[in-house]
């Protein structure tokens, strides 16, 4: 199969580019699974590190099996606000003592809605995306309920997302926060969180976004932006493993003001004093619930540790790279086929997937699968396309995509 050129093939033009890749070396970091050619699905979940194993290995024999219940006087209390940090170093953008790793993404997305509600009760207002994640609505609409809160979705294009406008159009005197994510989920449309946030704020609502399709792939400033509160995941492309727990950040100025729904012993100012009445944490512990998972966070430990060896701005170049090779051969393989793209096409705009929407994908799966060939698929008829900087090559996307091909036709 010829290139645009009609002497380098397809094949030849993504080895050129794997063997000029600078971060091409560090895929060999990551386990390979020998029957998967092609996995085009690390926005959904990341490959483990070929280090996770002896890390969980190490934990269970030395920390655990090894100190036993000592282990919380020598280091487990930190944690999840010491992992906080790091992740807010190193992706977030975040000064220390802002982040928190503890609960499920839906756990606490739920936690700092119903925080950023409660800075001002006259406000009865929620602006969110219809076109957003299922657990976003939903806890949304739980909320809702709770507190007989109106919400209000704004809709955006099939192939976009939320921009400032929109919320400036929809929020007003009654918003009490806008809920939004930086990186639509099915589209990869990557929000101006700057400018959006001051859309929020310039009529006194808070705002909440969910970071969990940026996070580890898109560089983040979430000081700098004046981001209210900010929820992610950890198993895309922070490769924290299924069901990895999540992270909270609340901006400094703001933690005294804010009131999580979820009280629990470790959130408490003295947790070990077994008082008779809750008084929250000062700072950012102040959002831990239950005992948090320390075994879960070994994962995410080492992969932060790699995003602060290769840095984000380069994570973010090749990412880029990724999904313009992958829009670069839809336009010759796919298109003519009748797929659509049904993400932007500026690179600026979008995250690190690309999604491409066919009638005949929700029965291509299996057959894929079949091949080697891993897509992410989302209804009602999205292939996405997960671009993993750090673990996926080029060719994997070629392959990838002349499988959909095969598949069509």
């Amino acid at each position: 199969m010829a290139c645009d050129s009609g002497t380098v093939t397809v094949g030849e033009r993504a080895a050129e580019l794997d063997a000029h890749d600078a971060l091409g070396a560090i895929r060999t970091r990551f386990l390979d699974v020998p029957d998967v050619v092609a996995y085009l699905d690390g926005n959904s979940l990341g490959r483990p590190l070929a280090a996770t194993p002896e890390r969980i290995a190490a934990f269970v024999r030395d920390r655990w099996g090894g100190r036993l219940i000592r282990g919380w006087d020598e280091g487990w209390m930190e944690a999840p606000a010491r992992l906080g940090d790091d992740l807010g170093r190193v992706v977030l953008g975040a000064a220390a003592g802002q982040t928190v790793v503890g609960d499920s993404t839906s756990v606490l997305l739920y936690k700092a809605i119903r925080a950023a509600v409660a800075l001002d009760p006259s406000r009865t207002e929620i602006v969110f995306a219809a076109g957003d994640f299922p657990t976003d609505r939903f806890v949304l609409q739980g909320i809702a309920a709770e507190l007989g809160l109106t919400l209000v979705p704004i809709v955006a294009a099939h192939d976009s997302g939320v921009d400032a406008d929109q919320v400036a159009a929809a929020a007003g005197a009654r918003t009490a926060v806008v809920v939004l994510s930086h990186v639509a989920y099915r589209s990869a449309y990557l929000t101006d969180v700057a400018a959006t946030t001051a859309a929020a704020h310039a009529v006194g609502a808070a705002t909440v976004w969910d970071l969990s399709h940026s996070v580890g792939v898109v560089p983040l400033r979430l000081d700098e932006w004046g981001v209210d509160l900010a929820v992610g995941c950890t198993y895309k492309y922070l490769n924290g493993g299924p069901g990895s727990p999540a992270f909270l950040y609340a901006r400094r100025e703001l933690q005294p003001r804010l009131a999580q729904p979820i009280q629990g012993w470790m959130g408490a100012a003295e947790p070990f004093a077994m008082g008779e009445r809750y008084a929250a944490d000062p700072g950012i512990r102040r959002f831990l619930s239950g005992t948090p998972s320390i075994v879960a966070m070994q994962p995410i430990a080492d992969m932060v540790a790699l995003l602060d060896e290769v840095g984000i701005a380069a994570v973010r170049a090749k990412s880029e790279r990724l999904t313009g090779f992958a829009v670069e051969r839809f336009d010759e393989e796919l298109a003519p086929l009748g797929v659509r793209l049904a993400s932007p096409r500026d690179p600026s705009r979008r995250g690190s997937h690309v999604t491409l929407d066919h009638p005949a994908f929700p029965s291509m799966l299996a057959a894929l699968h079949a091949r080697g060939v891993i897509p992410d698929f989302r209804r009602p008829d999205g292939l996405r396309i997960g671009l993993s900087p750090l673990s996926t090559s080029f060719a994997e996307i070629e392959v990838g995509l002349a499988a959909i091909r095969a598949e069509l036709r």
